[in-house]
């Protein structure tokens, strides 16, 4: 069972092998792939840093407990009608999103994300709207 934060349901349908080091890249891609390949893993919603923001670079500014992140958090909960708590796997949270989510919906309740602008995340609530499942990273 993993531990997410609700914005790093959005992260993980955008996610494509970037991030904020090799550390951060490996762990997310580890998890990515995990959910891709058995949706049916259960995830634990928490509130606050969860199992990706361990691996989070120590360079100074550890953005995980700011405020906008909290905010963001509870918002995407808000949009899936989740709450933090619950247990559910993959799959269930893809549901959530193909009853809940549009692509347009990244450009308001992510507004200040650095990685927006990618527009990757538009891309991945489509795919699960067309429910194609995550992405392939290679």
């Amino acid at each position: 069972m993993y531990k997410l934060r609700g914005h790093h349901l959005f992260c993980l349908l955008g996610y494509r092998g970037m991030g904020y080091s090799e550390d951060y890249i490996e762990n997310m891609t580890l998890l990515h792939s995990k959910l891709r390949e058995n949706p049916k893993t259960e995830i634990l919603l928490v509130k606050g840093p969860d199992h990706l923001c361990e691996k989070y670079p120590n360079n100074g500014k550890y953005h995980c407990q700011n405020d906008t992140i909290y905010e963001r958090d509870a918002a995407i909960l808000e949009k899936l009608d989740l709450n933090i708590g619950q247990i559910l796997k993959w799959e269930v949270i893809e549901s959530r999103i193909q009853k809940y989510v549009t692509p347009s919906d990244i450009q308001a309740v992510c507004q200040s994300c650095s990685w927006r602008s990618y527009g990757v995340c538009e891309e991945g609530v489509q795919e699960i709207l067309d429910g194609k499942g995550l992405r392939e990273v290679k």
